[in-house]
């Protein structure tokens, strides 16, 4: 497929998302910073209210305003606003994808988010195997741009797709192969920084004999510049530190707490040369920022293999990891009972997880890297040879493994050698930690000590230190992530609205503290000090080191002005929580939609906790969530922004009434409603359903507009096209009619709307001689609905279902008294509406259902409307009783191998599949394309987000540019692919890709496609 020619909106030339919405430029804090920095730099800055609770908080448990967020296009741009800060003496704080879990990506400073906008790769030496790229470029991207050359980024943060380089560098960031990689300081080989007073600079390799004669010669100027300070300060921390580093540094292969002084002195003594670049990893933002990086590259490794072992307790599986160490694994990935509990639980991986040998308490995740798989093979059957008792290897382990050990405590393995069954193993390690982080209850798993390392060895016995700890306090915490290294993923459960919860969160952390540092280990192996442990690093090394800090941290930043009270400060962890005894949330509304999760409606708004699992997607393709924030790249258009605004204006943080016009139109208006964030969010945020409640609360207070009320009673213009068609296509078709459209209602002038057929779908049922296959001789009955888009604007895909359905030997009805789903009142939020028409609809189809008949859906959004929406509105066993038995087509034709005797001979034509969002976001899109397959026809399956036509969203003037964004997301998606033929199930879907240049029209439904291979 050729490139595509981008929709361009009638009321916004440019086609720009941003013109969708507009903050509060009129709340303007600081507004003489404002005023000064605007005409200096060429970047965003934007004081309002709105802007800055968006980055109040991150992933961790702080909440903390800043004073205005900058969002930069250039070094430059940084330096101005440092240069500025530093004169008015206002601290500034560096951020990148805001996935900080211990909350140094929060401060009250000027926030400059790198992601926006310096997010560019910037250069690759194939010879030098380095690359070099600005700050807020994601790991994924970045290694995206690499991988064509067998080369990556090697420290890989499970984050790594809402995880940027410069956020890498400031964290140390390293990852579950840390084993084989390091941190990131390894890979730091040059970094051009903005210090404190403005200056741009590069930090990059010295020796250190020059290094200690560039000190000489600042120890004997009058007034040294702010960077030769630096170098005069790392010369002294060389000459005078050097056994006090030895001494307090724990000897692990993580530890990212404090300054990273440690590395700084192995390099000293391996190279006779530092990398002052290399120090500002893990250094939060504290000593300078990071505008552009080279980092060194490691290659893609040829083979890999993965065993699962399993253990009949947590304590045996940490005994075990020493012992598997001397193995040389690239990882070893820890699972407890409570983790394989929530992985049980998940459709997805309740099948793997009964493989595993009844009594199975906890499995160890090990992997190996090798140059071919006949010797990853041979690695496994070493380490089990030597780990299971009894193992017999279908390869003969070498001559060098390891003797048996008396001392083993594996019970079974099983072995992943297909790259399909390691990654289900892998994603089946990372599986529980959204279900632990779905709570919308009070008590929630916070991560304060999260991360703590110790030395492999002691694992044993530091894991039951904390399981008598967290027994002491009536709690709980899951162990899982990065055994090898020592460093256990620990989240006790603890309710911080209470006193007592944060009492019982301090007496946890100097508890903790105290057994790291008994065992050699670090309060920090993996996310940082920020505001959760900062207060720590005194007591793990030492005054004397924590005052090296200090006068480190004043050497770059005279004033203490970057990123204030993190690594060496004064930040208390029991303050500055997004949660805490104060903290009220009024509603002054009932919602009227069935919220089943603890604390209801409150608990959903409540449980967004900031991963940016909604903006991973924004350099790469995949998944349904968010498309508004795919196409805007903006805070306030993600599911985090929308939850957390909605979070803070419910509970008195955000001045603004959630049901006012301003409000809802700001923060609420651009959720498409696709439902991506329900499946894709790993916390499970449903923004949808809160927006449907918050928009309905508001029309019960604002009323209704009227082209809200035509949009939610689709069926009667429909109806009414239908009826005076041809007349009413020539009228739509006439100059000025779009023009009189968008200024009387709304709707966008340059939209093709639907079409209208005179001759109905049920006229076109009725003229037929009747069911084809009659119910004596049928296996299964189902009823067809006929949709009102089906009906009277696309009567052929209801004659290719039926058509379809009857050669799959179903006995069919169309449906009479059942037409509109309510799904249009719904996505209007006219809940009243929508649940008016449920009932009518499941007091028609509750008794056939009943009497064996199944009901489908040509629609997909009508089938997701039945199955889930319908449980919102509706309860009782009848509601229930239908939602399981309504199918969207292809769903049907799959779950009941109805296609299987079907006699396809399908043209050739191959297919480029887009599937409608919401049956993604509800996992039942995979139907079509099976089906699709089995008929013969070649299929790309698009892993495409929402179209964003979103129903009515498309149409309506204001969204028209956004809409527009969105679908060129997909349009370039198709023009990747090499099918030919765009196919969409969504009529909405369908309706935007009559923009995409190569389609000729509108793209035909996956069932169309099916009948004209019968």
């Amino acid at each position: 497929m050729s490139r595509h020619n981008t929709p361009q909106s009638s009321t916004d030339p440019a086609s720009d998302p941003h013109a969708d919405y507009d903050y509060r430029n009129d709340d303007t804090n600081r507004p003489e910073v404002v005023a000064a920095l605007e005409p200096r730099i060429d970047g965003d800055v934007r004081f309002d209210t709105y802007t800055r609770e968006l980055y109040a908080t991150d992933a961790s448990a702080y909440e903390q305003l800043p004073i205005g967020v900058v969002s930069p296009v250039s070094t430059a741009d940084v330096a101005t606003v440092v240069r500025y800060c530093a004169d008015k003496e206002i601290p500034v704080l560096p951020r990148g994808g805001g996935t900080s879990l211990a909350g140094q990506a929060v401060n009250e400073a000027v926030v400059l988010d790198f992601k926006r906008h310096m997010d560019e790769f910037v250069s690759f030496d194939p010879d030098e195997e380095t690359a070099r790229a600005q700050p807020g470029i994601t790991i994924a991207r970045l290694n995206d741009r690499l991988s064509g050359h067998g080369l990556k980024f090697a420290p890989d943060p499970a984050w790594g797709d809402k995880s940027v380089l410069g956020g890498a560098i400031g964290n140390n960031t390293t990852g579950a192969h840390s084993l084989k990689y390091g941190k990131t300081d390894a890979y730091v080989e040059e970094c051009e920084a903005v210090l404190a007073d403005g200056t741009v600079t590069t930090f990059g390799w010295v020796d250190v004999a020059d290094l200690h004669d560039r000190a000489d010669r600042v120890a004997e100027m009058a007034d040294p510049g702010l960077e030769d300070r630096v170098y005069a300060e790392v010369s002294r921390i060389l000459r005078e530190e050097t056994d006090e580093i030895e001494a307090r540094y724990p000897d692990l292969k993580r530890n990212v707490s404090g300054y990273n002084l440690d590395h700084l002195l192995e390099n000293a003594r391996e190279h006779d040369a530092v990398n002052l670049g290399r120090l500002l990893a893990g250094s939060e933002g504290t000593l300078a920022i990071v505008t552009e990086a080279e980092v060194s590259l490691e290659p893609i490794p040829d083979s890999k293999a993965v065993v699962l072992l399993t253990y009949d307790g947590v304590i045996p599986a940490m005994r075990d990891v020493a012992p598997i160490l001397e193995h040389d694994p690239s990882a070893v990935e820890v699972m407890d009972d409570v983790m394989l509990d929530l992985a049980r639980n998940t459709g997805e991986f309740a099948d793997l997880v009964a493989t595993l040998p009844e009594g199975t308490d906890s499995t160890l995740l090990v992997e190996f890297y090798a140059d071919s798989m006949d010797e990853a093979r041979r690695k496994i059957a070493d380490l089990l040879a030597d780990r299971l008792p009894g193992y017999e290897a279908a390869v003969e382990p070498s001559e060098s493994h390891l003797e048996t050990s008396a001392d083993t405590h594996a019970i079974d393995a099983l072995e992943a050698y297909d790259p399909d069954r390691q990654a289900k193993f892998w994603k089946m390690r990372k599986s529980g930690l959204p279900i632990l982080l779905s709570r919308t209850g009070d008590d929630k798993h916070w991560p304060f000590v999260e991360d703590t390392a110790v030395p492999p060895e002691h694992l044993p016995e530091y894991v039951a230190d904390l399981q008598d700890l967290f027994d002491s306090h009536d709690t709980f915490a899951a162990y899982y992530a990065h055994a090898g290294p020592g460093v256990l993923h620990i989240r006790p459960l603890l309710n911080l609205k209470a006193a007592d919860g944060i009492e019982t969160m301090e007496a946890i952390s100097e508890a903790v503290t105290d057994r790291v540092i008994e065992y050699g280990g670090s309060v920090s192996g993996e996310h940082g000090d920020g505001r959760a442990r900062t207060k720590y690093n005194r007591k793990l090394y030492g005054e004397d080191l924590w005052q090296t800090f200090r006068e480190l941290k004043t050497a770059f930043d005279p004033d203490w002005l970057l990123n204030p009270g993190n690594v060496c400060g004064d930040h208390d962890p029991s303050q500055r929580l997004r949660y805490d005894a104060g903290y009220e949330f009024e509603s002054d509304f009932d919602p009227v939609l069935n919220w089943d999760n603890d604390n209801g409606f409150q608990g959903m708004v409540e449980l967004c906790h900031g991963c940016a699992g909604c903006t991973g997607h924004q350099d790469t393709t995949g998944g349904v969530m968010c498309p508004t924030y795919r196409a805007a790249d903006e805070e306030i258009t993600s599911t985090r922004g929308r939850a957390n605004m909605l979070r803070q204006a419910m509970s008195g943080d955000l001045p603004a009434d959630v049901f006012d016009e301003e409000f809802v139109s700001e923060v609420m208006d651009l959720c498409i409603g696709c439902k991506g964030c329900r499946n894709d969010c790993p916390s499970g945020v449903d923004m949808a359903k809160l927006k449907a409640e918050v928009g309905h609360e508001y029309h019960q207070r604002e009323g209704l507009s009227l082209r809200d009320r035509l949009f939610a009673n689709v069926e009667t213009v429909l109806k009414l096209g239908s009826t005076f068609a041809p007349l009413s296509n020539w009228a739509m078709a006439l100059p000025g009619s779009g023009w009189i459209a968008e200024k009387t209602v709304g709707i966008a002038r340059d939209r093709t709307l639907p079409s209208f057929h005179r001759r109905t779908f049920r006229d076109r049922v009725d003229a037929r001689d009747g069911p084809a296959v009659t119910e004596a001789a049928a296996e299964r009955k189902a009823l067809l609905l006929a949709d009102p888009y089906t009906d009277y604007s696309h009567p052929d895909v209801g004659e290719a279902a039926l058509d379809v359905l009857e050669a799959a030997g179903v006995h069919v009805q169309v449906s009479d008294d059942v037409t509109d789903s309510g799904r249009p009142a719904f996505s209007k939020s006219m809940l009243d509406h929508a649940r008016e028409t449920a009932e009518a609809n499941v007091a028609a189809l509750a008794p056939r259902v009943r009497d064996g008949w199944d009901v489908v859906a040509v629609e997909p959004s009508d089938a997701v409307m039945y199955q889930l929406d319908y449980l919102d509105l509706l309860s009782g066993t009848e509601v229930e009783a239908v939602a399981e038995n309504v199918y969207g087509l292809c769903e049907y034709l799959d779950v009941h191998g109805l296609d299987d005797d079907i006699a396809f001979d399908a043209p050739p034509e191959s297919i480029a599949y887009h599937g409608h969002c919401q049956q993604k976001a509800t996992r039942k899109d995979h139907h079509a394309v099976g089906v699709l397959r089995r008929a013969g026809y070649e299929v790309d399956a698009i892993d495409s987000g929402c179209c964003g036509m979103a129903g009515s969203f498309g149409y309506e003037v204001e969204h028209r540019s956004m809409s527009a964004a969105i679908g060129s997301i997909l349009f370039e998606q198709l023009d990747d692919s090499s099918a030919t033929q765009p196919v969409a199930p969504g009529a909405s879907c369908r309706s935007q890709l009559e923009d995409y240049e190569e389609t000729q029209g509108e793209p035909p439904h996956p069932v169309e496609m099916l009948a004209a291979a019968l």
